[in-house]
């Protein structure tokens, strides 16, 4: 039924996948980062589950960089949530998809969401499985991670997580050995703080493509308030409750689950245009521009200028950046990915500086109203303002984008809560150390 295993790349990353024959529409399970194509979608658990959704279309599992037979993560770094959404687009492309329907299982709604908003054009629909945008308390959260490591790899957790499911020593083991070709005890260790504790409260209100939130009403690891909250930040998310205390919703009792996800899907099948997106804004201006310009000449200023402009516009190529427009001395851009915003912003200060001159760059990542090849919005606002209040030389941050790079290896120092001229509230900035 299933392809055998393909690889698509994720930058110099090698994402593994299988897909089942061609449907009506194609459904990527996003994975929460502890998966292994290769067995997964074989496990005797999961055979009525996946014979129901290959009826509705291709359905297509992948896994993230550092799991199952993907690549393992270069140089020893913490995978980042903006490379986890890369994965999604990696593989559409690889296979030729133009748009998928997500399902975003528990611990995946943070890539999911991250992929929905960014690129609505591809995502037909977001179906949340026992979702959460934010941490619950510390305390639950260390308590289930010690859980989960102790457990791992004899698949005694599994029934833990789905107390109610069928359950005999042949379901033990094949979940057992699913867990280990999937990561190690150590790799879970390392990972599951960063699953568990990503913040996308923020990101929800950008997501504007057709939303259903399933979620079991007895579930005692990822209660339903969670779930609600989800919904209820989603534009026109749709949520429903499932009598039952599984956290999964591809095994015994599934049925429940399938029926409102089939019916969701049947019926909701417009197209949404990319007139609405999450991006990630850049703002750069050179530093003293104006007293640079009467000091040097009109001659040499507009030179080196140019200079600039060639070394800006190398950088955004590089990082995978749009140039929306620039105005005299300084460039917006608009980036995919919050991390590589961060990156190309640092890579421009050091670059200008073999020409003799410093910048300030601001960054924010906020919905943004495509306007044919300009864009604008709140999200614009807040970044031009946070560019403002950025010192020479300084890269500069929303909170917002700095909650989406946890894992990234990038490292900040707090400068304090900020009023931005024109946006409610109060606003806390990082600078990019």
């Amino acid at each position: 039924m299933f392809s055998e295993t393909r690889y698509a790349m994720n930058g110099d990353l090698r994402v593994a996948y299988r897909a089942s024959r061609e449907g009506e529409r194609d459904i990527v399970f996003v994975p929460n980062w502890f998966t292994c194509c290769e067995h997964l979608p074989e496990l005797p658990s999961l055979q009525g589950w996946v014979e129901a959704m290959t009826s509705l279309g291709r359905l297509i599992f992948f896994d993230q960089p550092g799991t199952g037979v993907s690549d393992p993560v270069t140089s020893g770094a913490l995978p980042t949530l903006e490379q986890w959404a890369d994965s999604i687009t990696a593989v559409l492309d690889d296979l030729g998809s133009r748009d998928a329907v997500l399902l975003a299982s528990a611990g995946a709604v943070a890539t999911g969401a991250l992929f929905a908003a960014t690129h609505p054009s591809r995502t037909t629909a977001l179906v949340v499985l026992e979702g959460y945008a934010y941490p619950a308390s510390p305390r639950t959260g260390e308590e289930v991670r010690a859980a989960m490591v102790a457990m791992w790899g004899t698949g005694e957790f599994k029934h833990v997580m789905n107390p109610d499911m069928p359950w005999n020593e042949e379901i033990r083991a094949a979940w057992a050995r699913q867990e280990r070709l999937a990561a190690s005890p150590g790799t879970v260790a390392l990972m599951q703080p960063l699953v568990s504790f990503l913040d996308m409260r923020a990101v929800l209100p950008t997501v504007r493509v057709p939303t259903l939130v399933l979620h079991h009403s007895d579930d005692p690891l990822i209660p339903p308030t969670l779930g609600k909250y989800v919904a209820d930040h989603i534009p026109g998310a749709k949520y429903v409750g499932l009598p039952g205390r599984n956290v999964q919703h591809f095994v015994e009792p599934w049925r429940p689950s399938f029926q409102e996800f089939a019916e969701f899907l049947t019926g909701h099948q417009a197209d949404v245009a990319d007139d609405r997106v999450l991006g990630t804004l850049l703002f750069t201006d050179i530093v003293d521009s104006t007293r640079r310009a009467a000091e040097m000449g009109d001659r040499d200023w507009h030179a080196l200028l140019d200079a600039h402009d060639a070394v800006v516009r190398s950088q955004l190529a590089r990082f995978r950046g749009r140039e929306v427009n620039t105005s005299g001395d300084g460039f917006l851009a608009m980036f995919d990915g919050p991390q590589r915003a961060i990156r190309c912003a640092m890579a421009i200060r050091g670059a200008v500086q073999s020409l003799g001159i410093e910048v300030r760059a601001g960054l924010h990542t906020g919905e943004c109203e495509v306007r044919g090849d300009d864009i604008g919005g709140i999200g614009v606002h807040i970044g031009a303002r946070v560019s403002a209040l950025a010192a020479p030389n300084e890269v500069l941050v929303s909170s917002t984008l700095r909650d989406l790079v946890i894992g990234s290896g990038l490292e900040f120092e707090e400068r304090g809560s900020h009023e931005l001229k024109g946006v409610p509230g109060e606003w806390r900035l990082f600078a990019v150390v």
